[in-house]
Parts: C-alpha cells; sequence; structure tokens
C-alpha cells in the first residue's frame, strides 16, 4: 500500500534533533510520479499532504506530461538534514535501478529549493509588475508588496509557499481594464502570509495582506490594506488585529509598541467609520488608518509605517514563547476561524470582484482564500471555527509528536 494515499506528513514540521550534534539521515519515500499527478506534491522543503484535483504545482504537471515515470515503484530520497530541519541542507535524489535523468533530479532539487519556489510563483504571473494594465498609469502600491516580499525572505525561517487554488492565483478582465494577482507563503512563524495585489489602471489599484501567526502564538493577526480610487482617494488600514476582545486575553501586549510608531505620522490617525466594521471588534486601539487625497502622504509617511508596524509583527511573534499543546492551538485557530468568517461577511470588495470576474468567482475567493476559515451561513457542513484548516493544523500538531514513528531518522 502506498504509505502516502491515506494521509502525508509535513517536513516543515519542527523535528527534536536540537541535541543532536551530528548531521542526521530521514530516509523517505517518493510517491510515483503517477501518484503526484493526483495530487501529492513536493513544495519548498515540504511534503504536502495530499491536495485536490490540480493543486499539484504546475512544474510538476507540465514535467510528467512530457516525461513518463521513471519507474513504477515509489522512489526512495535521502534528505541530508541538518540538527534542526529538514531540508536545510542538501537533498540527493536516489533512483533504483541506474542513475536518473538529469532534468527529472534537476526538477526535484528545485522543488525542494524554498527560494526558487518562492521566485517561480512571484514570477507566474509577471510579479512585480513594472506597468499597469492601463497604460501609463502608475502602480501606486508596488513598492509595498517588493518591500514585504523581500523582507520575509530575509526576516522568516524556512518561508515557503502555500499551495493554493490555482483559478485564485491571477484572473483578468480585459475589456474592463482589470487584473488580479494573489500569493499565499508560509513560515516558522507563521501559519499562513497572503499577498493580493488588485489592478485597475487609475480606477482602483489595491495592495492586501494578512498575516497570521501560527497557532502556538496567541497574538494578533496583522492585516493590511491599501486602496486607491481614481487616482483621487485613497484608504489606508494597517493594525495588529485582535483575535480576542480584550488585549490581555492574547499572550504579549502589543498596543504599547505601536503607540510610538503611530505618534510619528499625523495623516494616519484617522477614525474608521462603521459601516462595514464595528471598530471595536478584531480592530486595535493603534491602528494605523488614514482617508487622504494627497498621494504624496503614500511615500511620505504610509510606507515607512507600513514597514514598521510589519517589522514590529514579526518582532512581536518572535519574543512570543509560545504554546505547543493542542488544546492551545485550537483555541487560537478557533479565533482565526472567527476572525476570518467576521471578515469575509462584511468585506466590501467581493462587489467589486463580482462586478470584474464574476460572483461565483467572487464569493469563492473571499470565503475560500482571503478568509479561508470562514464558514458560510449557507454552508452547514462546515461550522464557524470547524474548517478543514483547523483539522489540518491539529492534524500537523499530532503528526510532531509521532513523526519518527513514520520517518527513520538514525542519530549514529
Amino acid at each position: 500500500m502506498n504509505p502516502y494515499s491515506k494521509s502525508s506528513f509535513n517536513f516543515d514540521i519542527k523535528l527534536k534533533t536540537r541535541k543532536m550534534s551530528k548531521t542526521v539521515v530521514a530516509s523517505v519515500l517518493l510517491v510515483g510520479a503517477s501518484t503526484v499527478m493526483n495530487g501529492s506534491c513536493f513544495q519548498g522543503n515540504a511534503f504536502l499532504r495530499p491536495i485536490q484535483n490540480n493543486l499539484a504545482p504546475n512544474p510538476i504537471q507540465n514535467h510528467l506530461a512530457s516525461n513518463p515515470p521513471l519507474h513504477a515503484a515509489a522512489r526512495p530520497i535521502s534528505m541530508y538534514v541538518d540538527s534542526d530541519w529538514i531540508g536545510r541542507a542538501s537533498q540527493e535524489l536516489l533512483f533504483p535501478g541506474g542513475s536518473p535523468n538529469t532534468d527529472t533530479a534537476k526538477l526535484f532539487e528545485d522543488l525542494l529549493d524554498s527560494e526558487k519556489q518562492i521566485r517561480a510563483a512571484e514570477t507566474l504571473h509577471g510579479m512585480p509588475w513594472k506597468t499597469s494594465i492601463q497604460e501609463g498609469k502608475p502602480l501606486l502600491y508596488m513598492p509595498f508588496w517588493e518591500w514585504q516580499m523581500a523582507f520575509m525572505q530575509k526576516s522568516l525561517k524556512n518561508l515557503r509557499v502555500k499551495p493554493m487554488e490555482e483559478r485564485f492565483k491571477y484572473n483578468e478582465n480585459l475589456k474592463k481594464k482589470a487584473r488580479i494577482v494573489n500569493l499565499s507563503f508560509q513560515s516558522d512563524e507563521y501559519r499562513k502570509i497572503r499577498m493580493t495585489y488588485y489592478d485597475a489602471g487609475e480606477g482602483c489599484q489595491v495592495f492586501n495582506s494578512l498575516w497570521y501567526p501560527d497557532p502556538r502564538y496567541n497574538l494578533p493577526v496583522l492585516g493590511i490594506d491599501l486602496l486607491s480610487f481614481g487616482g483621487k482617494k485613497y484608504l489606508a488600514i494597517v493594525d495588529f488585529q485582535p483575535i480576542h476582545d480584550d488585549e490581555k486575553d492574547h499572550e504579549l501586549s502589543y498596543e504599547d509598541k505601536l503607540a510610538p510608531i503611530k505618534a510619528n505620522y499625523p495623516s494616519l490617525k484617522g477614525k474608521m467609520s462603521s459601516k462595514f466594521y464595528d471598530e471595536t471588534k478584531f480592530f486595535s486601539q493603534e491602528m494605523l488608518f488614514a482617508r487622504f487625497e494627497d498621494p504624496t502622504i503614500i511615500q511620505s509617511e504610509l510606507l515607512e509605517a507600513f514597514q514598521k508596524y510589519v517589522s514590529m509583527h514579526v518582532d512581536l511573534v518572535r519574543d512570543c514563547k509560545g504554546n505547543d499543546s493542542t488544546s492551545a492551538k485550537y483555541a487560537v485557530l478557533e479565533r482565526h476561524g472567527a476572525y476570518d468568517t467576521y471578515s469575509a461577511d462584511r468585506d466590501p470588495a467581493t462587489g467589486l470582484f463580482a462586478a470584474m470576474f464574476g460572483k461565483d468567482w467572487a464569493d469563492d475567493f473571499v470565503y475560500d482564500f482571503l478568509f479561508s476559515m470562514s464558514g458560510r451561513v449557507s454552508d452547514c457542513s462546515k461550522p464557524i471555527g470547524h474548517s478543514n484548516e483547523v483539522q489540518e493544523n491539529l492534524t500537523d500538531t499530532q503528526r510532531n509528536m509521532h513523526i519518527t514513528a513514520t520517518i527513520a531518522l538514525p542519530t549514529n
């Protein structure tokens, strides 16, 4: 029986090898190429759980379409592992019955290289774009996208691409001159970081990002929403969005750290209206908020303030001890689910996406990608806070405890 047909495990899970003085070797089986086509795949440094339909990365699909499986049987892979993380050092493919095809070996080498995966994911649809879909119009928030990509790769541990549905990666409406691109990442510190850039020329520009800490950390999520309309009106929100009503219910305080930063940017001290959201629910007292008509504020204040808030959030996660218990993680994921449901039900962008890309795509995009732990009112099979993503994270927790029963880790 294929050992990965029922479930698989993540190599991004931290193994308890910190006390080992020598490099260890983890020997695993790479399922046959036909199984990879059916959903199991390598992504960054992780062997991910089976995924549905066409979610396997295009490089694998394209390669397998032109290269028949070398062997019908499973192929063993030896990965030389440092004392902390699988895949941190080098990888060697071992194919029974002869030397591997050079192209095939190179393919899996690339797939195991998270930096190459990140570059491939970003450039798949031409990001970072240099020109707008509407000729001659600026991409106002592209510097924010570029800075965040560079910062994540420099500052986060084990950053890798997080799988997402193909239909959400990119969409466009050439007739109405609008396009949208999305990426999703995870790291040791964050279970999900999603990024969205929407370009409709002068009519609308949007940069949106949301950072969910790993469920070990009972901390606020980092929300970023920057918009421009008609080249005349601008809206900016950057916030440590609390997952509890009271700040003291989080592992660490944070508003005291944000207040001195916010004090330096007078244009970003506005008050949010209650048209779509209740500012007392999932928003902090130190939220950066601004409605303005002077585009120079984007460079003179907003960019720097955004960078400082992002940096501070990463520092907050690093300062947090974290709680590895299943009950603690479940409690955090429940609050992430509540946050996602609240946000998805009220997101004012749903109408915009529906007008550009169709209602079905827009609804699925909001509930299944932007806020993927949300529960739709009409979906009785997925109660609020009990999405598949909750179960997946909890399963990862359990696998962390039992992974040595699945993978042989010789210590001598």
